[in-house]
């Protein structure tokens, strides 16, 4: 009696490479998503350091301050958003009674369909938090 070699046959083996595809095939979108939302944190943490920066600058100043007001000066602005990878900070309309925060994308994120920029916006003691494109909840979400 003859015995078979030991081994896998070519459809055994087609019939793996067939589950590890699709594994994949669900995996992979799966994994970098998840990678782009531990990377929107940035942006949330960004401009909640603004925020308290904004609220202490206001303590001693009739008004909200700048970019430039609250690192310290351009050069330290310009330091504060090389340090981030994946967001640009920046104030806009600092007034006596607001402001508005936004953490614009860039780097690997720039075209994140999912979330877009982020805004934090107060207005007479009011916070608001926004986003250019999808669902508010979902991107401010850590």
């Amino acid at each position: 009696m003859r015995r078979r070699p030991p081994g896998f046959t070519l459809i055994e083996v087609m019939i793996v490479v067939a589950v590890v595809a699709l594994l994949a095939l669900i995996a992979l979108p799966m994994y970098s998503e998840q990678m782009r939302k531990g990377k929107r944190a940035e942006a949330a943490q960004a401009l909640g350091d603004m925020q308290l920066r904004e609220e202490s600058w206001r303590a001693d100043n009739p008004a909200y301050g700048s970019l430039d007001n609250l690192t310290g000066s351009a050069a330290a602005s310009t330091a504060f958003n090389n340090g981030l990878k994946y967001y640009t900070v920046g104030v806009t309309t600092p007034t006596a009674t607001g402001y508005v925060l936004t953490a614009t994308r860039k780097g690997e994120l720039a075209n994140d369909p999912k979330c877009g920029n982020f805004t934090l916006t107060m207005t007479a003691g009011v916070v608001t938090k926004g986003v250019s494109a999808g669902d508010v909840d979902y991107c401010w979400r850590r």
